[in-house]
């Protein structure tokens, strides 16, 4: 009977963290961006990762990978900031993701070349990444 209150009392507590997270995708020749956004109640983390191939154009450039995450809040509608402080400096990377029904777009501030150097970056340059569904 112990065993039957306390399985319901769990999934009554679990209930009310309710999580989504949202995947983003673009490529561009050999680039890859991924952004992952997961909101758990009122705390939003964002995620993201590039990994990038030199192309045609990139003759002198060499692979990279490179990725930061952090805490984000929001900061206009379908507008999100994530700043990660940079380790041993006062600097932030900072993060400027607007969203779209269908993607986001993000923007980069120049103290995140301390995450992803080279030809690494992770501002999408002007182009959405398509939200898979």
């Amino acid at each position: 009977m112990k065993k039957h209150v306390f399985l319901a009392a769990a999934l009554l507590a679990s209930g009310s963290a309710f999580a989504t997270t949202d995947h983003y995708l673009l490529r561009e020749g050999n680039h890859v961006h991924h952004l992952k956004i997961t909101k758990l109640n009122d705390e939003i983390t964002v995620s993201t990762d590039v990994d990038f191939e030199p192309n045609a154009n990139e003759k002198d450039a060499h692979a990279c990978s490179a990725d930061v995450s952090g805490e984000a809040k929001v900061t206009g509608e379908n507008e999100l900031l994530m700043r990660k402080h940079i380790e041993g400096q006062a600097d932030y990377c900072e993060l400027k993701i607007k969203l779209s029904p269908n993607g986001a777009k993000i923007e980069q501030s120049t103290d995140c070349g301390h995450f992803a150097a080279g030809i690494c970056h992770f501002s999408s340059d002007g182009k959405e990444l398509v939200k898979i569904k």
